[in-house]
């Protein structure tokens, strides 16, 4: 269990969320149908949207959960509109695009930049993004079919998906439409969980196909812009993986279940907290190390000791 601790905690917390979100975002109604005769039915979020004048709902029963979390990934209440959550990224380009962004969203948005980028940094990904469950399966399976020894069919630059994070923007200010949103296998894979799948099935299969059998760890690692955002709001983030050069024997087993590789160049060479903004603190790598060589670390405490 100790081997598999962080890996538990991820799916925790990406299930909890799900949870959550799918039990908060239902409501039973008691309305009348056409023939004007009464019926009881579960609904996902606005009840109106599926059932037309709101005149024909005679009660509604939000579900106990709704006081905890209502909403989706990019924009959500939480006890009971105590305070709000929303993604920076789906805000930015609305805010490019030429919408008018609500007091409530940009509190969300600076509580959501504050939790990422003075503590957490890109844990978003690893943590709370419901496509890392798919991109995790493609990974795994890959590892067993053998597919990583293949050759690969595909090469880009990591730096892709700062490239497609910038044209997103671009595209959002130029044509007034939040251009990632329309296309982003993440909402619709949480939308579809929570509200209900329509033909955004065929994006996360595309995700999970791309992963699978052209690039490991292809669409986070290299294709989300998502992940580039998260990546510049925590890049001075304070949890950080901390390195023990003299416990390392450098096996590298570390570096070879990494989903961002690049992050362990440091390994076996000097010891401290790896400081690459694109590190998921995942602690994939610390399940994999049986030398005791890394460990999650608060980076100031990190430098003090160096010092």
């Amino acid at each position: 269990m100790r081997k598999m601790k962080y890996l538990l905690l991820r799916r925790f917390c990406q299930f909890a969320i799900l949870i959550l979100f799918v039990l908060g975002n239902y409501s039973i109604a008691t309305f009348k149908n056409v023939q004007n005769v009464e019926e009881i039915g579960i609904f996902g979020g606005d009840i109106e949207s599926y059932i037309g004048d709101s005149s024909s709902v005679l009660a509604k029963t939000p579900s106990a959960i709704s006081s905890i979390v209502q909403g989706n990934l990019s924009y959500s209440k939480w006890f009971n509109g105590l305070f709000s959550l929303a993604d920076p990224l789906g805000a930015l380009q609305i805010f490019l695009a030429g919408g008018g962004l609500a007091l409530d969203v940009l509190l969300g948005v600076a509580l959501v930049v504050i939790i990422y980028g003075v503590f957490l940094g890109r844990a978003y990904c690893a943590y709370v993004c419901p496509i890392n469950l798919v991109t995790d399966l493609a990974s795994f399976l890959r590892t067993k079919l053998g597919l990583n020894r293949a050759p690969r069919k595909l090469f880009f630059s990591r730096l892709t998906r700062f490239v497609i994070l910038a044209l997103g923007l671009a595209l959002s200010a130029i044509f007034s439409v939040a251009a990632f949103e329309l296309l982003s296998p993440i909402s619709m894979l949480h939308r579809g969980v929570v509200f209900g799948m329509g033909f955004g099935v065929f994006a996360i299969v595309a995700v999970f196909l791309f992963d699978l059998f052209m690039v490991k760890n292809g669409f986070c690692g290299h294709i989300c812009p998502l992940g580039a955002m998260y990546s510049l709001i925590g890049k001075f983030a304070l949890l950080r993986v901390s390195h023990n050069v003299a416990n390392c024997t450098k096996c590298m087993q570390c570096v070879q279940i990494c989903p961002e590789p690049e992050v362990l160049k440091p390994i076996g060479k000097e010891s401290g907290a790896f400081k690459t903004m694109t590190c998921l603190r995942c602690g994939r790598c610390i399940e994999a190390c049986d030398d005791n060589a890394l460990t999650f670390s608060i980076l100031n405490l990190t430098l003090k000791e160096r010092k």
